[in-house]
């Protein structure tokens, strides 16, 4: 008998096939009181490799138009607007394909490590000028697009439907397989719209009666008819109305906060609120989450609390992980005792004959407001 040997490992995959398929938790000790008789249910999408959410549509985007032939490695730069998470995803997806990327996001201090989590990938990154808002953004992405379309492609993750088409696919179907199809509410906020549309999609072909509750910032409530105006919930609402919503083109006077396409309920957070709640669930659960998690779990909290709510279960996704946000306001107190504790180009004490601790953070005050 002859014996053949294989250097195959099994069940070994590529590091892209590790998108997708995260764990989901239960929230306990951060639950408010009057909260306590629903369960809320958390999806955690900072376990995707490139840490967060948008890992799953930025590989989507690219390789359905690898299958259109509208892109291939070593020759199309791929380009698009983000709030950086999604650029993330692309420079990762980019780096692992062999493609070039170019990221535009906003030049504003919070995008400090978005910034060179990109870089570090190797993705080139273009700051534009906030004044001139998402509009502004997408005319610059046209312009370079249209100065050589063979070299640069839009991934367009605004308006590409392979956005929400992937979590139609994939987000929607774990959530229902996780939750064993016991699921009453799906609270998320509105960045691109794609997860709440394709999420929202698969839920109600499966459970008509499930309830899909899609979120803005108190700031800037643009889906039922608000001007835009600045805010601290990054990833969610860059200024403009989703495509993948119904309503996409009606004027602002003509819009409400009414049910309409898969969404049942339009709410709102603000930025206090969301960075209060994101602190509160690392504090209490142990589980570091940005802004746009503490704006979702904010709500679900609400919703919880509310008498029809008893015995339902909501799921509310974690779209990135909190050590993404050192440069924005949720770090702002620890960031500036750190400042104070270890100061740039502080040297290593040499001196024996001082004492062994040289800072205890529990003598720390933090200056009056």
């Amino acid at each position: 008998m002859t014996t053949t040997t294989t250097n195959a490992v099994p069940h070994v995959c590529t590091y892209l096939e590790t998108i997708g398929n995260t764990p989901m938790v239960r929230l306990d000790r951060s639950v408010p009181t009057a909260a306590k008789h629903a369960t809320i249910l958390c999806k955690l999408e900072m376990q995707n490799p490139g840490g967060s959410l948008k890992d799953r549509i930025a590989l989507n985007i690219i390789e359905q138009a690898e299958v259109r032939g509208e892109i291939s490695p070593n020759k199309t730069t791929i380009v698009d607007f983000t709030s950086g998470n999604t650029g993330i995803g692309y420079a990762m997806v980019a780096a692992s394909k062999g493609y070039k990327c170019i990221i535009v996001m906003p030049h504003i201090r919070p995008m400090l490590e978005r910034y060179l989590i990109c870089r570090q990938f190797g993705a080139q990154v273009h700051l534009f000028n906030p004044a001139h808002g998402a509009p502004g953004a997408l005319k610059y992405i046209k312009e370079l697009c249209d100065s050589n379309p063979d070299k640069y492609w839009w991934a367009n993750q605004l308006g590409n439907m392979d956005n929400p088409d992937v979590h139609a696919a994939t987000t929607g179907p774990e959530i229902w397989k996780q939750t064993g199809g016991v699921i009453d509410y799906f609270v998320h906020g509105i960045g691109t719209g794609g997860c709440i549309a394709g999420v929202g999609k698969y839920l109600k072909s499966m459970k008509p009666d499930v309830k899909i509750i899609a979120l803005e910032p108190s700031e800037s409530r643009v889906h039922i008819g608000a001007k835009p105006g600045p805010h601290g919930i990054v990833g969610w609402a860059p200024g403009v109305h989703t495509q993948f919503i119904e309503g996409f083109g009606t004027p602002a006077e003509e819009l409400s906060d009414a049910p309409r396409d898969i969404v049942d309920e339009f709410g709102h957070v603000n930025t206090s609120d969301a960075v209060a709640t994101a602190l509160k669930l690392t504090r209490e659960e142990g589980m570091m989450v940005g802004p746009s998690a503490g704006a979702a779990v904010n709500y679900a909290f609400q919703v919880a609390s509310r008498p029809e709510a008893a015995g339902k279960t909501i799921v509310v996704v974690i779209p990135s992980h909190g050590i993404r946000y050192v440069a924005h306001p949720l770090w702002g107190g620890v960031s500036a005792e750190a400042a104070i504790a270890l100061p740039p180009g502080m040297a290593p004490c040499t001196d024996k004959e001082l004492p062994i601790v040289s800072w205890d953070s529990d003598t720390y005050s933090p200056p009056a407001v």
